[in-house]
C-alpha cells in the first residue's frame, strides 16, 4: 500500500517536472519571438534580463548575443591565506622544555621506553615587566620503534587563554590589568585625591 502511493508520488512529481519544461520552453520561444532571430544565441538567463530591461533593441540583442557567457557566479576564488606571521628576530628567546608524561615515556604496546625524537616548537610572545621576550615552548616527542602503528606522542599543551595566540597568557593578563585597573583616562583629580585635614 505505501509503495503504491510512493509510486503515485513519483508519477505526479515527474509529470508535474516535465510541465515545467515545456512551460520554460514556450517562454523561451515567446522571448526569441519577441527580440528577434539574434536571441537564440542568448542563454534563458539573459533572455530573462532581457524582459527587465525596458525598451530593448533588436540592435542590443544582436549586440549581447555577440558577447561571451559569463562564468558561473557559484565559484569564488579561494584566496590564499597568507600565512602564520614570525615574531622578530632580535627579540631574546627564553626556551621552556615540557617533558612527555610518564604514560608517554614508556610504549603502550611492548611497554619499552620510547625514544625522544625531537620537539614540537611554538613561540608567544610573553612578556616581564618593561621586558619583551619570545617564549619558545619545546614539547619532546617520543616513538616506539618497535612499535611504529603506535605513530608520536607528543608532550600535551598546557592550557592557554587564547590557543594558538601569539602572546603568551602574561601578555594578555598584562593588557587586561593596564586597560582596566591602571586606566590613565580619569581626570587627574580623581587619580590624586586631595587629602582634608
Amino acid at each position: 500500500m505505501v509503495s503504491g502511493k510512493l509510486n503515485a508520488y513519483e508519477s505526479n512529481l515527474q509529470y508535474a517536472r516535465l510541465q515545467i519544461q515545456v512551460l520554460e520552453d514556450r517562454l523561451r520561444l515567446q522571448r526569441i519571438a519577441k527580440y528577434g532571430p539574434g536571441s537564440e544565441k542568448l542563454t534563458s538567463l539573459q533572455l530573462e534580463l532581457l524582459e527587465f530591461e525596458p525598451g530593448v533593441s533588436n540592435v542590443e540583442v544582436a549586440a549581447e548575443s555577440e558577447r561571451e557567457a559569463l562564468p558561473p557566479s557559484s565559484e569564488k576564488k579561494k584566496r590564499k591565506h597568507p600565512g602564520r606571521q614570525t615574531l622578530p628576530a632580535d627579540l631574546p628567546r627564553v626556551e621552556r622544555v615540557i617533558a612527555c608524561t610518564s604514560e608517554q615515556c614508556v610504549c603502550g604496546g611492548c611497554g619499552q621506553a620510547t625514544t625522544l625524537i625531537g620537539y614540537e616548537e611554538s613561540e608567544q610572545l610573553d612578556v616581564q615587566p618593561v621586558k619583551y621576550f619570545v617564549l619558545v615552548t619545546k614539547r619532546e616527542k617520543r616513538v616506539c620503534k618497535r612499535c611504529e602503528e603506535r605513530g608520536v606522542m607528543a608532550a600535551p599543551l598546557p592550557p592557554r587563554i587564547i590557543e594558538k595566540s601569539l602572546v603568551s597568557d602574561q601578555v594578555i593578563v598584562d593588557s587586561i590589568i593596564s586597560k582596566y585597573s591602571n586606566y590613565v583616562g580619569f581626570p587627574v583629580m580623581w587619580r590624586s585625591a586631595p587629602v582634608w585635614a
